[in-house]
């Protein structure tokens, strides 16, 4: 009997220390695993943005952190995230992506990115669309009133009546008309945004048609905003635009500084086959060191600025319709009446 119990004591013991062993083993719980396998590609954009299509994907992975290479950090549980850099210019980063399992174990993964950012283009700060019917907004221009040729011996009497200048079915009219008017043969009107809006660099577009006929002298165009203090040309001028009807289609940008008045301004011309029978953009960019003149997408004459010419403060605009002078020349004597008729003006910085 004592042998007996002595073995049944055995069998308990060793029973207790397997069931003792099995529960350690299986206290370890699951098997720990890394992720691997991880792959990263990126997509740049080719407009400029700056955006980059990235995607990391992983075996075992359940969340991504990417380190773009610019100092930002995202985590994303797909691996799939769009990211915008905003350097200008072309440059290369180091985008380094950790993948993480569920345990937090993790892998990680280096690429050379590539990314182009062009510098924003520049917003809309003034814009005149002429959308209201009636008289030129108020609030945006003034007129310069009267006759005594403006010093070109022009032929017109500038008002500010309706027959010379009016907003009709979304465009603007400046409107010459040959008539007795103050002691002088013909009317027409010169808007300026003087007192009201200027601006000092920027992009200035203004989409117009011209009218025809001999001796007609439209132009969009800016002057210094010291004009008061300091008389013309030290002020500066900008003329954006200028076409004469007795050289049709031939479009004139012209700058006038200290040495450089009258014919000796500084400028070129360009040649549009439509200028009178189509609406066209007629646009000046303007910076410290260049003003850059183009008809729609046309670059066609670049002037040099610099910190001792007078295209280095505020300028306000000026848009009329002048008739005959020096510039304008011979008067054809069938001229009745023709319009300038401008779409809108819009400024951008």
């Amino acid at each position: 009997m004592r042998h007996i119990k002595v073995s049944i004591l055995l069998v308990v013991v060793f029973i207790l220390f397997f069931a003792v062993s099995c529960k350690k083993k299986n206290d370890s719980g699951p098997t720990q695993t890394a992720p691997s396998n991880l792959t990263v590609t990126a997509v740049p954009s080719t407009n400029g943005s700056g955006t980059v299509a990235f995607s990391a994907v992983a075996t075992n992975a359940v969340s991504y952190d990417y380190e773009f290479g610019d100092g930002a950090i995202l985590t994303v549980a797909s691996g799939v995230t769009n990211y915008q850099y905003t350097l200008v210019g072309t440059n290369t980063f180091t985008v380094t992506v950790t993948a993480k399992s569920s345990s937090g174990l993790t892998l990680k993964k280096s690429i050379q990115v590539t990314v182009n950012v062009v510098a924003s283009a520049p917003g809309l700060i003034w814009s005149e669309e002429f959308n209201t019917d009636g008289a030129p907004n108020a609030a945006k221009w003034g007129y310069d009133l009267g006759a005594g040729g403006w010093g070109n011996n022009e032929q017109q009497y500038y008002t500010s009546r309706a027959e010379n200048a009016v907003v009709l079915n979304g465009v603007l009219k400046i409107t010459a008309i040959k008539e007795a008017y103050s002691g002088s043969a013909y009317t027409s009107a010169r808007l300026l945004s003087k007192d009201k809006f200027s601006f000092k660099y920027g992009k200035i577009e203004v989409r117009a048609k011209l009218p025809a006929g001999g001796g007609t002298w439209p132009a969009i165009w800016m002057l210094g905003n010291n004009i008061s203090t300091t008389p013309w040309p030290a002020c500066g001028e900008i003329d954006i635009m200028e076409h004469v009807g007795n050289q049709l289609n031939k479009i004139y940008a012209t700058l006038h500084h200290p040495g450089h008045s009258g014919g000796n301004g500084d400028g070129s011309t360009t040649i549009i086959p439509d200028a009178t029978t189509a609406f066209h953009s007629y646009i000046m960019e303007w910076s410290a060191t260049s003003i850059k003149f183009y008809v729609d997408t046309q670059l066609f004459y670049t002037f040099a600025n610099n910190a001792s010419l007078p295209f280095n403060q505020n300028f306000f605009v000026i848009l009329n319709m002048a008739m005959g002078g020096n510039f304008g020349g011979a008067i054809d004597p069938a001229f009745t009446s023709a319009s300038m008729e401008i779409d809108y003006v819009r400024v951008y910085q």
